[in-house]
């Protein structure tokens, strides 16, 4: 059972304090994190990709690169790519030569995105939703399995014999191959398609009830197992909304202003209802979305929650809203060096 987290970067101004942090600070919090990351023994971080003024990451390769630079043992990936808008052959390029600069420890996380400024800003139509990613997907395994590479189709100039280089680093159990699982947000569809693909799927959780992901899981491994891969290359990640501190009434009080701001703007934008502390309550209490709590209280919802879904992974998002350094730097430790051991005792047991 492997445990991290993730982060887009917010620069949003400090809902409790009203300071701002700049992208350049955020940048370097970031990476910072990541280094205590390794430090404390937690084994993934990914990194977003966003294009709005509250994030500080646009190209997460370029960050992802960075913190490969500064670790040694840590994955790194991308939390998500939005594969719609990217060339599959640049980004196959980017994430190829991060593989052999770091010992193959990079990760490419696929998916459509569920904000969509980066439609419009790389010219990408919205009616082109599902078949934009569809088809680059596909592409971007074509050159995952070696060159030369001969392939057409709608959204980028066709491909005749070409040497898509360089390749990734030769590793055991893979071989030159990337990293490569697709995310969703509990589409059945896309369950099925990571399924049929023979990719590792990831599900973020950021609302209801996660054990209700079971069923999708099931489809997963069903689609998997029918498409004739093999099982061993079964994977299932789950992301979502977290923050540990010594107590857990401490954790509730501290990370709800961060989550309410987060959950307000989310909310305005899309029409949904206005989020209150009944909500956060409700979500972060036992069998909730959100896994705020106590290193105990925490550990136990992680290990109820695999015994549903049997995932490999869980990834949080601690630092809504701009959550300061410290407190970010404080939940990273608990979680690697208090939540992570009694998780790993408890799943091998």
């Amino acid at each position: 059972m492997e445990l991290g987290l993730y982060t887009f970067g917010d620069v949003h101004p400090d809902p409790v304090t009203g300071a701002r942090t700049s992208p350049a600070q955020r940048l370097r919090d970031v990476l910072e994190r990541i280094r205590l990351a390794e430090q404390v023994g937690l084994d993934h971080v990914g990194i977003g990709e966003h294009h709005r003024p509250d994030y500080a990451i646009s190209s997460p390769a370029t960050v992802i690169a960075a913190a490969l630079a500064q670790t040694e043992r840590i994955s790194v990936g991308s939390a998500v790519t939005v594969l719609s808008t990217e060339d599959p052959v640049r980004l196959y390029q980017q994430f190829a030569t991060m593989d052999l600069l770091s010992g193959g420890r990079v990760e490419l996380l696929a998916g459509r995105g569920s904000f969509i400024e980066s439609y419009p800003l790389f010219g990408a139509s919205l009616d082109d939703y599902d078949e934009l990613f569809d088809e680059k997907i596909r592409l971007l395994l074509r050159i995952d399995r070696g060159n030369p590479v001969t392939w057409s189709g709608r959204f980028r100039p066709p491909l005749h014999a070409a040497e898509i280089l360089p390749r990734p680093l030769d590793k055991p159990g893979l071989g030159e191959h990337l990293r490569i699982a697709i995310a969703t947000g509990g589409n059945p569809a896309s369950s099925d398609r990571a399924g049929r693909l023979g990719l590792p799927v990831s599900y973020a959780i950021i609302g209801g009830r996660p054990a209700d992901f079971a069923p999708l899981v099931r489809l997963y491994r069903a689609a998997h197992t029918e498409a004739g891969h093999d099982p061993a290359t079964q994977r299932v990640e789950v992301a979502g909304m977290g923050f540990v501190a010594d107590d857990a009434k401490q954790a509730r009080e501290f990370f709800f202003p961060y989550w309410l701001s987060t959950m307000r703007r989310i909310a305005a934008e899309r029409g949904f209802a206005i989020p209150n502390r009944i909500a956060f309550e409700s979500q972060a209490a036992k069998g909730g979305a959100y896994f705020v709590g106590s290193p105990h209280e925490v550990a136990d919802r992680i290990v109820a929650l695999h015994a549903v879904l049997g995932h490999d992974r869980q990834i949080f998002q601690m630092d809504l809203s701009g959550v300061p350094q410290r407190e970010s730097l404080r939940a990273i430790e608990l979680l690697g060096t208090r939540v992570a051991p009694l998780v790993r005792e408890a799943v091998g047991a």
